[in-house]
């Protein structure tokens, strides 16, 4: 990959970004989103070219996971320690939230302590996206309140309603798939069934929201019980007509595959279970949580026929349609063993861009002057 000086991003939108959290990539207008990607591109040019790029030597970069994770703990504590930063983890369960501490002063802790703080609360319908938004309000009036000139910048990595890291990537590898642009390009983002868990809403719901808004052509399938948020759809609905792609509901997964440039089939749980979840949460009601948790993976099962397989696949354009996936998938539930064992390296590479978005994140929050950096670090 070429590291000429012509790949670096407009200097006067990084400036305008600089200091900015992401919760959801609706916070942020297709122009930012756009400076976003070119210096997640950008890192991703130096990086295989060897350069050195550590723009933030020592600063800590926290990262508070209520939930499991391989792909994004490990892209976050990559990306932190490419850029010259120290990850540091923090298990959720282990913090005083479970014992009453407000979201607010969780924030103002890790504030006063980190650099930049990264969130994975997406298991509760309702509760991850508004925790982040309480913990940056905790750092904020923290830095306020005592003079502190620090940018703590929040990232979502993974909350109920969209998983901002996640589908950046997935829009970065699918534009490098279709370096003419999404527009006309038909995706399909299609439910599959999974024995393992109610599996959270945000990937299919940051997707819808996000890809309609570079004017790709969205067809979503899932079967009855599994919409997504009603907000989520209507925005989808309006980013398409605002763009003049479009957005499509459709009843099934043949219908979403057919003629498709590219699929992302994974599994979400029942809506009316997840909000169920809401109140059992609330009670901290464990036997309750197991039942919902039973019950809906008892109604994955009266849909096992959805699954991502060979003749499926033969429905897309030119029966080559690109595989993704957030992963890990269900194999032989969600993706046939034989799609998934062709898709091995393009998921792969597809979840490698996820380093490279969360870098270019911390960095147009954290670096001033960001623009003549990455530029010295062409020469």
């Amino acid at each position: 990959m070429t590291t000429t000086a012509a790949h670096v991003p407009d200097a006067a939108t990084l400036d305008a970004i600089y200091g900015r959290s992401l919760l959801v990539t609706e916070d942020w207008s297709v122009p930012e989103l756009e400076v976003l990607l070119a210096v997640a591109r950008r890192f991703e040019q130096l990086d295989r070219a060897g350069r050195p790029l550590t723009l933030l030597p020592d600063q800590l970069a926290y990262a508070l996971f209520f939930d499991n994770s391989t792909r994004t703990k490990s892209a976050w504590a990559g990306a932190a320690a490419r850029l010259g930063m120290r990850p540091v983890i923090v298990d959720g369960t282990s913090t005083q939230v479970e014992h009453g501490e407000t979201a607010a002063e969780t924030g103002a802790m890790l504030g006063m302590n980190s650099h930049a703080l990264g969130v994975r609360h997406d298991l509760i319908l309702g509760e991850g996206q508004r925790f982040m938004r309480e913990v940056l309000r905790g750092i904020t009036d923290y830095l306020a309140a005592t003079g502190v000139p620090r940018k703590v910048p929040v990232v979502n990595l993974q909350c109920d309603v969209d998983h901002p890291t996640q589908t950046l990537a997935d829009l970065m590898w699918l534009r490098e798939r279709f370096p003419g642009g999404l527009r006309g390009r038909k995706i399909a983002v299609t439910w599959a069934y999974s024995p393992s868990y109610a599996k959270p809403l945000s990937v299919p719901q940051g997707l819808i929201t996000l890809l309609t808004r570079f004017g790709a052509e969205v067809r979503l399938a899932h079967p009855e019980g599994y919409p997504l948020l009603d907000e989520c759809v209507a925005s989808a609905r309006r980013s398409a007509a605002a763009t003049d792609g479009s957005f499509r509901v459709v009843d099934s997964m043949d219908e979403a595959f057919a003629d498709a440039d590219a699929v992302y089939p994974k599994s979400w749980g029942p809506r009316e279970l997840m909000l169920e979840r809401v109140e059992a949460n609330r009670a901290r009601d464990a036997a309750r949580m197991r039942e919902i948790e039973r019950k809906a993976l008892e109604r994955n099962a009266s849909h096992r026929d959805w699954i991502c397989d060979e003749r499926r696949m033969g429905l897309t354009a030119g029966g080559r349609a690109l595989y993704l996936h957030c992963l890990p998938a269900d194999i032989g539930a969600e993706v046939s063993p034989g799609v998934m064992k062709r898709a091995a390296l393009d998921v792969a590479r597809q979840a490698n861009h996820k380093l490279y978005v969360i870098m270019a994140l911390l960095a147009v929050a954290k670096v001033e002057g960001l623009a003549r950096r990455l530029e010295g670090a062409a020469s």
